[in-house]
């Protein structure tokens, strides 16, 4: 089984997302993609993000219509902060899938700062990368296969149209009360309304 894996904090999950996954589902033959939510991200200590509860609701509503796209409370259900090699390992062991059939979806933003990610070698032992393309973001293949030997063998290139669309972005364009339709999925964009989420810290 071949099968995608898309981690994030998903605050909120948009249109970008979503994309990346069904590009990378559709070039690299993917039977499905699993969207990983981050429970408590390694690199977002300090940070004001949502409760996961309301960032999984959100997911759920975005990845609804599609079959091919599923949730995994993996990192959700433990105590973190965790890392993305911890999260690939526990998933391969409970779906029983090999280090050539995991792909693990990432901007090519990601990919330029690999080398400080947790155990980044052991990563791309255990899955393959599939690096979507970002504007602006080109990567120094030889200075990362310098760093990560044998890294050029894991990487698969997804192109995708552009979408000049972040969650930091969203997250401002809320506060200051203009809209995010055409941004996010219509059933997000009206959680975050009922909710009132993005509206001060305290959401």
């Amino acid at each position: 089984m071949r099968l995608g894996i898309l981690g994030g904090t998903f605050d909120p999950i948009h249109f970008g997302h979503l994309l990346a996954a069904e590009e990378a589902r559709g070039a690299l033959r993917l039977e499905g993609v699993l969207f990983a939510p981050a429970g408590d991200p390694p690199h977002k200590q300090g940070y004001a993000i949502l409760p996961v509860a309301h960032r999984l609701a959100m997911v759920r509503l975005a990845i609804a219509d599609n079959p091919a796209f599923q949730i995994s409370t993996v990192d959700i259900d433990r105590t973190g902060p965790h890392y993305t090699v911890d999260t690939l390992r526990l998933l391969r062991n409970q779906l029983g899938i090999g280090s050539d059939e995991t792909f693990l979806i990432m901007g090519a933003d990601s990919l330029t700062h690999l080398t400080t990610w947790h155990q980044p070698a052991q990563l791309i032992e255990i899955c393959r990368l599939a690096v979507v393309a970002r504007p602006g973001y080109r990567a120094d293949l030889e200075a990362l296969e310098a760093a990560l030997p044998g890294i050029s063998t894991r990487l698969d290139w997804v192109e995708m149209p552009v979408l000049g669309i972040s969650s930091s972005d969203l997250q401002r364009r809320v506060r200051e009360g203009r809209s995010i339709r055409y941004q996010v999925p219509s059933a997000v964009a009206a959680y975050v309304a009922k909710h009132a989420l993005y509206r001060d810290d305290r959401s």
